[in-house]
């Protein structure tokens, strides 16, 4: 899950200052052809104990700043090791990231007025909320409910949710998604079906705090936010983490959080409208916020602990080129102890969520100093608190230990789905760079063939540590194997996803199976290993395609590094 501390990403109207440098740099060369990488046979016993390891009860969960933490990233660091990896941040293996844990205790009831009659809702069952601010209690007395739509301020669009009003001291009550999402196609003014950053939850937060609200209420409805009530339940359950900032957030909104489809029908109704109504509204654009004439009162106590968690970083140098870099990455922390099952089980284990990544990880670091050393020096990051709003790799990327312009590209892996191999592959956030044709050298060699992401309402390319990257100019591969499996076809694909999602994802029964089916990890391992070889053998340098939302900040970054003379 992906929270506030995300930067938003470069604007549209970056794309002219792309358009200058265009015009004043050379004409463009003929494409580097892609090299030629063996294949690669996987240690699958070596992915099995990681995943069996790092997922089981004596890690805890991999909590970050808990004691899961400290024997995840010992055991990482002896795999690493053991592959034959160096320390990746000057002689040393971690990264230093300080962070704030805030748990929200005492939670008393959504109190709403104004109405014929206070309405009182429960936590957990009807609401989630916590604040950012590192303070010791959050305490909103009679604040103002407006409805926001989709909450949006996009100004290259025309689009303002906001517009005319004073948000400051009120809680904005927040569609989830964009407008477009109902669209079956990918046209429109939001990109259609596929959700883009101003869909995603943590974008809503931010904006709400930029407007001077008090505080920010999404509407959970399922199929936009891609996941049901339980997994915002877990997710909101418990300790959240944060990178320490100077100011202990207090530019963030007093409180955010979620409410019920059915909490937001009564809320609503209870001012004399009607959710669906407005909802439809919201679609349009020239949508005004809409105040509902009632007020709110939600008070907590918040716990707070100061540390710090640690990104783990392992580094093949390159034999050439040593001072350029391919990055891999995956996260290896998951949400620790969680609200238990009816078994009374309390650890989300994260089994494919993400120690899945973390093994193949470590398990290319072992492939590819098998292989020998290639031209770049490859990069093997292993970050924290990607489900707190994926903040190690953020932290990362504001403090690169490898320069980003230096950085020609990546590869992230998140949650591997065990079972079948596929016949083809899936790219996350469509064609967006020139990493295409090494994804298709990649897929010509496996015999496979690309289809359309599936759930592109979902919103997956803004939800996993490639973003921290992308958003600051380093093209990642965000790939994985399609959902034509063999056997069983899409139907097997859907099956097993849709169980995940609805009965795993992020719940204590995400746990290592023995009879797991590794033919498709390792069928993606392969993708993985020959996507990021190939681009430490090249001398290429791709870029995203022009007009793409990261390219004119990749352009800036390249032409400061010539400049320099690097």
């Amino acid at each position: 899950m992906t929270q506030i501390n995300e930067v938003r990403p470069v604007k549209h109207s970056l794309p002219f200052i792309a358009l200058a440098l265009a015009l004043s740099a050379p004409a463009v060369a003929k494409p580097v052809p892609v090299p030629n990488v063996a294949p690669v046979a996987l240690n699958q016993q070596g992915l099995e104990d990681m995943v069996r390891t790092l997922s089981s009860d004596a890690f805890e969960g991999r909590a970050p700043s808990t004691a899961g933490e400290d024997k995840t990233v010992a055991y990482l660091i002896d795999r690493f090791k053991a592959a034959g990896l160096q320390p990746g941040n000057k002689g040393s293996w971690t990264q230093d990231v300080p962070t704030v844990e805030i748990t929200a205790q005492n939670m008393a009831g959504l109190a709403v007025t104004g109405g014929k009659q206070t309405m009182l809702f429960a936590p957990g069952k009807d609401f989630v909320a916590g604040s950012y601010r590192a303070t010791a209690s959050t305490d909103i007395r009679d604040a103002e409910l407006v409805f926001v739509g989709y909450g949006i301020n996009a100004p290259e669009l025309g689009w303002n949710d906001y517009a005319g009003i004073d948000m400051k001291g009120k809680i904005a009550v927040i569609l989830v998604n964009d407008p477009d999402y109902e669209t079956p196609t990918e046209q429109g003014l939001f990109k259609g079906r596929r959700m883009t950053w101003y869909g995603r939850w943590p974008y809503k937060f931010e904006e709400a705090a930029r407007q001077g609200a008090a505080g920010a209420l999404i509407v959970h409805d399922t199929f936009p936010a891609a996941y049901g009530w339980n997994v915002v339940e877990s997710s909101w359950t418990g300790a959240q983490y944060f990178v320490q900032k100077p100011n202990d957030a207090m530019d963030q909104t007093q409180a955010n959080g979620w409410i019920q489809n059915d909490v937001a029908k009564q809320i609503l109704a209870a001012a004399g409208q009607d959710l669906a109504t407005l909802s439809a509204a919201a679609k349009q654009k020239g949508f005004k916020p809409v105040p509902l004439g009632l007020k709110a009162s939600l008070k907590f106590d918040n716990q707070i602990r100061k540390g710090q968690s640690r990104n783990v970083i392992g580094i093949l140098p390159g034999k050439k080129r040593p001072d350029e870099y391919v990055l891999y990455s995956a996260h290896w922390d998951h949400l620790g102890r969680c609200k238990a099952d009816a078994h009374g089980d309390d650890i989300c284990n994260g089994a494919v969520d993400n120690a899945t990544g973390t093994a193949l990880l470590a398990g290319l670091a072992e492939a590819n100093v098998k292989a020998g050393a290639a031209d770049r020096s490859q990069v093997f990051l292993a970050v924290t608190l990607e489900e707190s709003g994926l903040l190690g790799s953020e932290f990362y990327a504001q403090n690169p230990v490898y320069p980003l312009n230096r950085t020609v590209g990546g590869v992230n892996m998140d949650a591997i789905a065990p079972g079948s191999p596929a016949r083809d592959v899936q790219v996350t956030g469509g064609d967006k760079s020139e990493l295409t044709r090494y994804l298709k050298a990649a897929m010509g060699a496996m015999k496979l063939y690309e289809t359309p992401e599936d759930h592109v309402e979902r919103g997956h390319y803004y939800r996993s540590d490639h973003f921290s990257m992308a958003k600051r100019g380093v093209p990642m591969f965000a790939v994985g194997r399609g959902s034509d499996w063999v056997p069983g076809g899409k139907a097997a694909a859907e099956a097993v996803a849709g169980k995940y999602v609805k009965n795993d994802y992020h719940q204590p029964s995400d746990q290592f199976d023995g009879k797991w089916d590794w033919s498709g990890i390792l069928q993606e391992g392969e993708l993985y290993y020959r996507l990021g070889r190939s681009l430490a053998m090249t001398t290429d340098w791709p870029n995203w395609h022009p007009g793409d939302e990261f390219r004119a900040i990749r352009d800036q970054s390249r032409a400061e590094l010539r400049k320099a003379g690097k």
